[in-house]
């Protein structure tokens, strides 16, 4: 555990080094906001205590500077001149405490402890979006660097996105990077497979109900759309939405307000959407399934994923991404593939894509050679 102390008082900061110190801790530190923010760019803090009232630069500016860094520290104000006007203000800020002075040991300790368990609990949600977000683009083949290109580009913006490309081929995989990027990462991720839910229960589930609306509606319920107020709602295979649906998801669209199921009561919503597809939606409009006007609503720009036939260059990389984790999730040893069983993978066609390969090296990993061989490859994966 690593603890900084920016105080601009030699004595304050030293006996505090010196308590810290004492109770196991490594303490660093410093006199005043900019040599403490050098030392926090440099080195990992758990924790930062920093005085508000200091020369060059005071604790408020050190906070901002450090916030939009995005830190994982937590950090804790300290100051002898606090009033509840600028501990507000800080924890606005992003702070994690607020201590005044003098400053109390068992006030210090218990802030600590806290701060701890704040620490661990956002390593673990690193952790866990790396779980729920783990799937990465794998690959340098052209199409694959153009898609990242585009998306670098688009990210930050709030330009509605259209993901089309076959099944398996990793449309999801665009959306979430689409988030991560963006400037609404740390806001909701909502997915909704629009071809997985029923016609008749597809408004509710986007735009919520109230209680009583219908028969199985016994409370009020919040929709994806509301869910994912402030963040990224990617609507999965949009070209199965019925059109009484997409006539709803239109209007928010225009008005970024929404009504839920039984009420006549409007709700502002900020939501960036982006939408996926393996359909051709061109053709679904000129057949009368798909709405034009929503088409050119949610097409402002749009990324086409191309299916694994078409990359097949990726594949050697693809392999050694799902050999990694399939053996981290599931325990097994790591196996390696021969160039030659990579070479046959290559050669074979990949209708089902990427979803499609990564069970393939599930298989080879289970039933295949400590060396996955070729000969794996014919006996375990169909042509």
């Amino acid at each position: 555990m690593k603890i900084l102390v920016i105080d601009d008082e030699r004595a304050i900061r030293n006996s505090l080094k010196e308590i810290l110190k004492d109770e196991g801790y490594e303490v660093d530190t410093a006199e005043d906001g900019a040599e403490g923010l050098a030392m926090a760019e440099k080195d990992k803090y758990n924790i930062i205590f920093c005085d508000i009232k200091m020369p060059n630069m005071d604790g408020i500016e050190f906070l901002d500077k450090i916030s939009a860094e995005g830190t994982d520290a937590a950090v804790v104000m300290i100051s002898g001149h606090g009033d509840i006007e600028t501990a507000v203000e800080c924890i606005k800020k992003g702070a994690f405490d607020f201590i005044q002075k003098p400053l109390d040991l068992n006030r210090i300790l218990i802030t600590i402890k806290n701060a701890t368990e704040k620490v661990s609990l956002v390593k673990e949600t690193r952790i866990l979006k790396k779980r729920v977000y783990g799937q990465q683009m794998v690959g340098e083949s052209d199409p694959i660097n153009a898609i990242r290109d585009i998306v670098s580009k688009v990210a930050a913006t709030d330009a509605r996105v259209l993901i089309t490309g076959p099944n398996g081929s990793g449309k999801e995989l665009v959306a979430r990077s689409l988030h991560e990027q963006s400037t609404r990462s740390a806001m909701p991720y909502v997915e909704v497979n629009c071809a997985a839910i029923p016609s008749e229960l597809i408004e509710s589930e986007l735009f919520g109900h109230e209680k009583g609306s219908f028969t199985s509606a016994i409370k009020q319920h919040k929709g994806k759309f509301e869910q994912a107020d402030g963040g990224t709602l990617f609507l999965d295979e949009i070209g199965d939405m019925s059109l009484a649906a997409q006539a709803k998801v239109l209007r928010v669209l225009q008005e970024k307000k929404l009504s839920r199921v039984g009420s006549d009561k409007d709700i502002e919503v900020n939501v960036r959407v982006v939408a996926a597809t393996n359909k051709d939606l061109m053709k679904e409009i000129a057949e009368g399934n798909f709405r034009e006007d929503l088409y050119h609503r949610l097409s402002v720009i749009i990324i086409k994923v191309p299916s694994l036939d078409e990359r097949k260059s990726d594949i050697p990389l693809l392999i050694d991404y799902f050999v990694k984790q399939i053996c981290t999730e599931s325990g097994m040893p790591e196996k390696k593939f021969s160039p030659a069983a990579v070479k046959a993978l290559q050669e074979k066609s990949w209708p089902g894509n990427i979803r499609e390969l990564k069970n393939v090296v599930e298989r080879l990993l289970i039933l295949g050679d400590q060396t996955v061989s070729a000969q794996n490859v014919r006996d375990y994966v169909s042509q």
